[in-house]
This record gives structure tokens, C-alpha cells and sequence, in this order.
């Protein structure tokens, strides 16, 4: 599905959300191969490396996942609105309060990845 005006942005964000999906998936499937290199010691850096990384994929799903909540719990309140305010200042006090949101939520899925690097060094 692809559609004008904005959805660019959202099929890139599908995309990228697919895409942690599938190394979630992907690294979970190959998890035995580099945790056996812990048997070995010349090879036991590949394992801590591994699981470093592994680490760090979940996190980004823990952090998207937290930004989703936040977001739903934000979304959900209802507005604070002045009622002494004409109906059209209170709509678009609403609009920008909800276009905030929507920010942050972008900001937050989209540095997940730059935070979890930061966090765990890799």
C-alpha cells in the first residue's frame, strides 16, 4: 500500500518496522550457532558479541514498544481546553497538542536505534 501526501513516510516507517521484526527473528533463529562459540576460549568474543547485539535488537523493540504506550496513554487523555475559548482555537489547540505527540513518537521510534548504541556501546 502506497499512498500520496505523507504516506511515504509511513510506508518508510512499515518498512523499518518490518525490518526489526525480521532481525528479530532472523537473530533468534541463529542463536545456537554463535552461543556455541562460548565453548571455546578464542572463540568466546564472537558469543559476547552476539549477545551484545541480540541485546540490542530487543531493546529497540522494548523502546519502540514503550513509545507506542506512552503515545496511546497520551492520545487517549482528554484535552485540556480553556472553556471560555471560541470552539476553532480549541479544535486547533487540540490538533497541535495531538501533532506533538505524533512527533515524539516518530522521534522516539526513529532513535531507537541510535539510543540503544549509545546504551550498550556497539
Amino acid at each position: 500500500m502506497y499512498v500520496r501526501f505523507g504516506g511515504e513516510r509511513l510506508e518508510t516507517y512499515r518498512r523499518n518496522a518490518a525490518r526489526r521484526w525480521a532481525l528479530t527473528l532472523l537473530y533468534t533463529a541463529i542463536a545456537p550457532v554463535p552461543l556455541s562459540s562460548f565453548a571455546g576460549e578464542p572463540t568466546s568474543n564472537v558469543g559476547k558479541n552476539f549477545l551484545r547485539s541480540y541485546a540490542g535488537v530487543c531493546l529497540e523493540g522494548a523502546i519502540i514498544a514503550l513509545a507506542c504506550i506512552i503515545f496511546s496513554v497520551m492520545a487517549t487523555s482528554p484535552p485540556a481546553v480553556d472553556p471560555n475559548v471560541s470552539a476553532v482555537t480549541a479544535v486547533w489547540s487540540y490538533v497541535g497538542e495531538l501533532i506533538f505527540n505524533l512527533l515524539v513518537l516518530v522521534g522516539a521510534v526513529r532513535m531507537s536505534d541510535r539510543i540503544v548504541k549509545e546504551i550498550l556501546g556497539l
